[in-house]
């Protein structure tokens, strides 16, 4: 039988299994804590928490279906391939001058940068839309048994994992900073593109 506490419980183990797994937001998260520091990881998920709170309402309010319909997941598939392929090909372009910026602490007043980038990547990513079509309506539909603070209960604890792992993995990356050379710097923002590139490949094939 559910309780809120197994509501708040489960959101949060499951939330925590997801943002784990590899993928854009944590390709994104590593390269803005290095040109950003700490706080780049709390800011993504920030803006990850306002797309994802709206999204919340418009499933609870009944447009579950609409999202799991074929024709929308195959325009989320394109055109958040389409972005991904942007946002690695600019990582790879202007990697020499965001090394640059990152080791002169450059760009760090701009905090608004990184909550964009995590409302563009949850939006763009099918797979997070899926997800909460499909998990996210099973918690939905039992945490609206209690109300709103049903809802919030699932809500928050899905956030905090988000937080949680995000901030870890901030934590990390930005402990380790005074330790990297501007050579490992490039490589890692290379890296970080090639990803987000072939993240965005794979979601166009699966359009196509």
């Amino acid at each position: 039988m559910f309780s809120l506490l197994t509501i708040f419980a489960g959101s949060f183990v499951v939330g925590l299994s997801g943002a784990m797994a590899p993928g854009p937001v944590l390709t994104v998260a590593i390269s803005e804590t290095l040109k950003r520091g700490f706080r780049a990881g709390p800011l993504i998920v920030l803006g990850h928490a306002i797309l994802e709170i709206i999204l919340l309402i418009l499933i609870a309010t009944g447009l579950g279906p609409f999202f799991q319909h074929p024709a929308v997941t195959t325009v989320f598939l394109s055109a958040g391939g389409a972005v991904l392929l942007w946002m690695g090909g600019q990582m790879i372009i202007t990697n020499k001058k965001t090394t640059e910026d990152a080791l002169n602490a450059k760009g760090a007043e701009s905090p608004g940068g990184p909550v964009l980038a995590g409302i563009v990547l949850s939006v763009s990513n099918p797979i997070w839309i899926i997800w909460w079509v499909t998990v996210g309506m099973g918690f939905v539909m039992q945490s609206l048994q209690f109300g709103v603070i049903g809802l919030l209960s699932f809500y928050f604890g899905h956030i905090l994992a988000d937080l949680a792992w995000y901030s870890f993995v901030s934590f990390s990356v930005s402990a380790g900073r005074r330790f990297c050379s501007p050579i490992l710097y490039r490589i890692v923002f290379i890296a970080c593109g090639v990803a987000l590139l072939c993240l965005g490949g794979v979601f166009i094939a699966k359009a196509i």
